[in-house]
């Protein structure tokens, strides 16, 4: 077997969860389909095959056999391009709803006809009006209605049932009926059939069907917004400097290694690192950091960011599919097109329920002739035709996709990426969070912490220190250097420059003999150095590096470096402990350095020593205590940790492999977005939870009452065309709940998680009262229809 590859078709015509299972189960059986996963809301198969087995052709040719159809990249797009994919999805999606209101207008204004005919006071002669009424109904049966009979034929073809089996068998038991005793009256009374009309019923019904699917896909396009959004960011053009010359260039023109400056006011165009030039950027619309954030030479810049004050030139390194915004957008769709949990056991559910439905539909049409009130035919259609239409699946299979569709997309907007539904699931149940510490809890690069003197004034020995480090490109001397020029300190020209390996350095600065270094290169240069020693010690113990200043055979100072705490890494320990998260640090570092940081950031728990490739094992370890982990980390060394864990979470700021192992990304870096992302993770199951609560609790109790349960104390049989309000209002609800989440904000502590504030607690009760107001209206639209007769 060659290497598994990955293909992304879009897939038309599906309209419930036992469509997604139908498709999902027949490109399971394509010899060569290593896992195939479909996905309703985003209307998207993804399918991991061998390519020396199958082809993306022979796959399209299988989902178009299974009755559905598949949406082709338009000529000439540039295949895999974000924008071009998403302006033709965004394009279909207009056809589609632009067809769907015209259908659903003319039905629901046909029908409104009818019945306003059927109802008038004086009731015109019904073999005068049945003809006409025949001629409409028949219109709006196999031209709006047309659909349910295409997809439901494509389904019997393999021996399987959907929503349109439901909607084609229901409206066609009303129509045939009212077009039998219609065309042939007599023969109807000679059989004892009752001259009884559902014209109006099966018309009503194919119209608040199809409405219904309009609303819900209406509902459904805002789900997107997260990736039209970041689409949009995208810079059309660049002014790219060559041979010295600077012109526009479609942004896709761009290559590595080119030249690009950017102006105030303009955006990024693709990935680069600065080269001349200051400037501050605002980075919020892809990392969620309110802040500008200033670049001057050496220091990265994002493509989609806008540049806010000076002028600068920058070296392009990334460009097209390879730049940061691109790959935000690719993980943003994978991650929409993923399955939670839960979404696999309401698609097994789906599978069965259809023929369960039928079956039901035709118990209750034989029992209703059986045991119900003559003329038992009408109550007994009635029923039946209520049973086939109100128990459609649709709620079950939105309820999962549309909240990952739209919590994934806002976690994209606050910075955060999610690759999916299991990760959101997985988020809510950590329980234990491992922090490394290099680069997460830290800055990852050091900085001078203090400065310790012995008979020589503060600046005067950090200008000395600074001015022999200027030669070297150790990282402990860039720290000296970059503290010095922050005090804006004049540095004297250094002379007989000379870096001793593995101890320190020393020149000669102002005619005076500057040694910077440690213990051992004082020894060596036979430096008395009287108490530093003591103070070197406490500096050690307190987490930070020791650098001893010796100037003209005198020890002179200290100075004290280390990786300080990133900003905002105390205030994020500290609300993951609030949530009842234990917190633990795993390091290489030496013990002492690593409990001085832990004790700075408020952590309790500390794995000091770990070699890289034990850090795995670490977090393996803890799950054999019955933990379930997240593990954050940035670098190479945490990849193997972050695919161990439950949760693998990799800051943003780190490299490609430590991304590629994490299950979550937090572009900008700053830890405090984990308790953003685990509120989110929190929020987005619990609507999926409320989601399919409603849709098996809809069917639970509707499908009983559409066969009649409240007959025998009542007398109330729910009329078809309220069924199919129901219907199609219990699949906008769903979607229309999984839209709140895009209001979600970022909570303000860990006690607005654990006890939200009012405004969330009131939305939550405004949208179950919503759906208890929508049935009650509904029973009392129902107890008045029954009450009036037909």
């Amino acid at each position: 077997m060659s290497v598994p590859r990955e293909v992304e078709l879009g897939v038309t015509g599906m309209t419930c969860a036992s469509c997604v299972r139908r498709i999902e189960k027949a490109l399971s059986k394509v010899p060569g389909v290593v896992e195939a996963s479909v996905n309703l809301a985003t209307e998207q198969a993804r399918v991991v095959y061998d390519p020396e087995a199958v082809d993306v052709e022979a796959l399209e040719r299988t989902v178009e056999a299974a009755g559905y159809g598949v949406r082709r990249a338009p000529a000439g797009a540039a295949a895999g391009e974000p924008a071009d994919a998403s302006a033709a999805r965004a394009a279909e999606a207009e056809r589609e709803l632009a067809d769907l209101r015209r259908r659903w207008v003319a039905s629901l204004a046909i029908g409104a006809a009818m019945m306003a005919l059927m109802y008038l006071p004086v009731r015109p002669d019904t073999a005068v009006v049945a003809p006409l009424l025949l001629i409409a109904a028949t219109v709006v049966q196999f031209w709006a209605g047309g659909r349910f009979y295409r997809a439901a034929w494509a389904a019997a073809r393999h021996g399987a049932t959907n929503m349109n089996t439901l909607v084609a068998v229901g409206t066609s038991v009303a129509y045939g009926y009212s077009a039998f005793v219609t065309l042939w009256p007599q023969l109807a009374e000679r059989w004892g059939f009752p001259v009884h009309l559902y014209y109006e019923t099966s018309v009503v019904i194919i119209a608040l069907v199809l409405m219904g699917r309009w609303l819900e896909a209406r509902a459904r396009t805002r789900t997107g917004a997260a990736i039209e959004a970041l689409v949009r960011l995208q810079a059309r053009t660049a002014r790219v400097i060559r041979h010295g010359v600077e012109r526009d260039v479609p942004v896709e023109s761009v290559r590595p290694g080119d030249l690009v400056r950017v102006r105030p006011g303009e955006t990024v165009p693709v990935d680069g690192v600065v080269r001349e030039g200051r400037s501050s950027l605002d980075e919020s619309m892809l990392t969620g950091e309110s802040l500008p954030v200033e670049k001057g030479p050496g220091d990265t810049v994002i493509g989609a960011t806008l540049n806010r004050t000076g002028s600068f030139v920058f070296e392009a390194t990334r460009v097209g599919r390879d730049t940061t915004l691109a790959q935000i957008v690719r993980l943003v769709e994978e991650a929409q097109g993923g399955k939670a949990p839960m979404q696999r056991l309401a698609d097994r559910i789906s599978g069965y329920f259809v023929p369960i439905v039928l079956v039901l539909a035709a118990v209750t049409f034989a029992g209703w002739l059986l045991l119900g009130p003559e003329p038992a035919l009408i109550p007994a259609l009635t029923a039946a035709i209520a049973v086939l239409i109100i128990a459609c699946p649709c709620a079950l299979g939105l309820a999962t996709p549309t909240a990952v569709m739209v919590g994934t997309g806002k976690a994209a907007e606050l910075g955060i990426l999610i690759r999916g539904g299991e990760a959101l699931e997985a988020a809510r149940r950590v329980d234990t969070v491992v922090l490394d510490k290099t680069g997460t809890l830290t800055r990852g690069r050091p900085a001078v912490t203090r400065i310790v003197t012995d008979g020589l004034p503060e600046a005067a020995l950090l200008r000395l220190a600074a001015a022999v480090e200027v030669g070297s490109e150790h990282p402990l001397g860039e720290a000296v250097v970059t503290h010095a020029a922050g005090l804006g300190l004049d540095l004297p020209r250094a002379e007989a420059f000379e870096s001793v390996p593995g101890k320190g350095v020393r020149a000669v600065v102002e005619g005076r003999a500057v040694l910077l270094g440690n213990r051992a290169l004082m020894s060596d240069a036979g430096i008395a150095l009287d108490g530093l020693d003591r103070r070197a010690e406490a500096l050690a113990r307190g987490g930070e590096t020791p650098m001893y200043v010796a100037v003209d055979g005198r020890g002179v100072g200290l100075v004290g470096v280390a990786d300080t705490l990133g900003p905002g890494s105390r205030e994020a320990v500290a609300e993951l402990r609030a949530l009842g998260l234990a917190v633990v640090m795993l390091t290489g570092d030496a013990r002492a350095t690593a409990e001085a940081i832990a004790a700075e950031a408020g952590i309790d728990e500390v794995l000091a020593e770990v070699l890289p490739h034990e850090k795995a094992e670490a977090v393996k370890a803890l799950q054999a205590r019955g933990r379930v982990v997240a593990m954050v980390g940035d670098g190479v060394n945490d990849a193997p940790a972050l695919a161990q864990a439950d949760l693998g979470v990799a800051i943003g700021t780190g490299t490609d492999v430590a991304l590629a192992a994490s299950d979550v990304t937090l572009v900008g870096g700053d830890l405090r977005n984990l308790v953003t992302a685990i509120a989110l993770s929190r929020k987005t199951v619990g609507v999926i939870a409320q989601g399919l609560f409603w849709a098996f609790a809809y069917n639970a109790i509707l499908i009983p009452v559409a066969m009649g349960a409240l007959y025998p104390a009542f007398g109330v049989l729910l009329d078809p065309m309220l069924a199919a309000a129901a219907m199609a209002m219990s699949s906008v609800s769903v979607v229309t709940n999984a839209l709140r989440l895009r209001g979600f904000r970022r909570p303000e502590s860990a006690e607005a998680i654990l006890d939200p504030p009012l405004r969330a607690r009131v939305a939550d009760y405004a949208y179950l009262a919503g759906i208890a107001a929508a049935a009650l209206l509904a029973g009392a639209v129902a107890l008045a229809l029954a009450a009036g007769g037909h």
